[in-house]
């Protein structure tokens, strides 16, 4: 028995890499993603360790070590930050993306410092541990990247939103603004002369402000908390694999360079049983439900009173039973066919047969669970990603977009009508369910094999694009077109003075002599 159990230990340990995760974005919906992901690594027989703002409040049951290290600093800050600069949703709605990106770029890095600074992080800063890869979620947090080169271990990004321009950079990832909009727009393709004017703007705007403002000042964090901290330069273009929280079948289909991996999904489980108040509630539906939720950093508390009204009116008047996301104690006006709750298992719920509808901020992750089960959305987009999402659901058929600006009870009750009577929703909606689980493995598989990979190949340096290592101005090829540029202007020049010398000889009177008469 010692033998056997000898042999299982070496198995274990020899299969087992020590692995550590930086997730330190103050979100819920981001946390999610980031545990998901190294909590189905131990549960594969690794020992992880886990920097976040939240942890668990009991370490899952896992073959693999679990350890968290909790960054209680970073609890609330967005929320904070929002308040500081007094942004209401209307305020964030209607945030022009040209100053979101400056506004972001400013803000949020100073939230992620306390990663860094946090005490217990610099305990590990410190420590004599290595690790054989490093995950770190793609959040404007390009410094903590740098924690990988200091342990000696692969670099892996986590983006949860998919392709975009911070994680398009440091791969050498094509991302022509023709066709590829910047995520905060809301654009899908085709884009209009104008559309793909502001894209390109804004492209530009971003290249520009980070490498003039946010890598600087990243790069003074390394140094600041990194003992012999390297040049954030030499980090940024040193990914193994970008793991992408997308999938054609939620997503634009886009370039990508071969270590970037898509595992849209990966944090969905099977429905598990709910609690026997929801479960009656939702099983003696027999018109169907309604599921509400604005997510986890949105609030429909939040909601002016108008809007709010606009919704009650709206659901009063509905045979159809409503379950609403509702974060405070009481509900003024509250019909009696919605039920209300500060928490609610959403994967679960959109499982249940009963549900017609989910009315939706429109985020990614609700996005992806709302097709996983193939249920139609009606979503009301405020920040981020989330316009563009509303408008993939909208163009694909799967759901109907409603301005915060225009939730009135008209417009409201118009739409939520139109998705209930109308069975192109749910057929189009199953339509993209069946695509999205049409894959050869797995997404949490497909994560796990690739973070493996790059482990057993050192980083697999043989997928890195030449790209990464070219100047800018040689990636862009202004080399080439300036030097284009100055021969065609000289052979124009050098054209110009021999036609101008051949014309002068051609033309020009011979000298006569004149003779006098007498």
């Amino acid at each position: 028995m010692k033998n056997v159990l000898l042999l299982l230990a070496i198995i274990h340990y020899g299969y087992s890499s020590k692995i550590l995760g930086i997730f330190p974005a103050p979100s819920r919906s981001h946390y999610i993603l980031g545990s998901a992901l190294m909590k189905g690594l131990a549960e594969k027989g690794h020992d992880v360790t886990v920097i976040s703002a939240y942890g668990e409040k009991q370490p899952p049951k896992t073959k693999g070590a679990y350890r968290d290290i909790v960054v209680t600093e970073l609890q609330n800050s967005i929320q904070e930050m929002f308040k500081e600069q007094k942004m209401g949703m209307q305020d964030r709605q209607n945030l022009n993306p040209f100053f979101s990106v400056v506004f972001a770029g400013h803000m949020l890095p100073k939230i992620m410092e306390k990663v860094l600074s946090n005490e217990q992080v610099q305990q590990l800063i410190h420590s004599e541990e290595k690790f054989d890869a490093v995950i770190v979620e793609q959040f404007l947090n390009d410094g903590q990247k740098a924690l990988a080169t200091h342990f000696g271990a692969p670099l892996i990004v986590l983006s949860t939103i998919g392709g975009n321009f911070w994680v398009n950079t440091l791969v050498g990832n094509p991302a022509p603004p023709a066709y590829v909009p910047a995520m905060n727009l809301g654009y899908t393709v085709p884009m209009t002369f104008r559309e793909r004017l502001v894209n390109t703007l804004l492209t530009a705007l971003y290249e520009v402000y980070y490498h003039v403002h946010v890598y600087p000042s990243e790069n003074a964090r390394i140094k600041k908390y990194i003992p012999n901290g390297p040049d954030i330069s030499d980090v940024l273009y040193n990914v193994s694999i970008v793991l992408m929280n997308s999938h054609p079948s939620t997503n634009q289909p886009v370039p990508y360079v071969p270590n970037m991996i898509d595992i849209a999904g990966f944090h969905i489980k099977a429905p598990k049983k709910l609690p026997q108040d929801l479960q009656e509630f939702l099983d003696s539906a027999k018109d169907g439900v309604i599921y509400f939720s604005m997510g986890s950093n949105l609030k429909s508390a939040d909601f002016l009173p108008e809007q709010r009204d606009a919704v009650l009116k709206t659901f009063s008047k509905l045979k159809e039973k409503v379950l609403w996301k509702w974060e405070d104690d009481v509900l003024p006006g509250q019909p009696k066919n919605v039920k209300l709750s500060k928490w609610l298992p959403q994967q679960d719920i959109l499982a249940h047969p009963n549900v017609k509808l989910f009315i939706t901020h429109g985020g990614f992750l609700s996005t992806s669970e709302t097709i996983y089960h193939g249920v139609p959305v009606l979503a009301i987009p405020i920040v981020g990603d989330q316009k563009l999402n509303a408008k993939t659901a909208v163009d694909n058929g799967f759901g109907l977009a409603l301005s915060y600006d225009e939730l009135t009870e008209e417009k409201f009750a118009q739409s939520v009508h139109e998705i209930l009577t109308n069975s192109k929703y749910r057929t189009n909606a199953k339509k993209r369910s069946e695509l999205f689980h049409d894959r050869l493995v797995g997404p949490m598989d497909t994560a796990i094999y690739w973070i493996e990979y790059a482990i057993r190949h050192k980083g697999a340096p043989h997928l890195r694009v030449a790209a990464v290592d070219l100047p800018w101005y040689q990636y862009h090829l202004l080399d080439v077109m300036g030097f284009l540029v100055l021969v065609s202007l000289s052979f124009v020049v050098v054209s110009y003075y021999v036609v101008k010398v051949v014309c002068k000889k051609l033309y020009s009177k011979p000298k006569t002599n004149k003779v006098k008469k007498h």
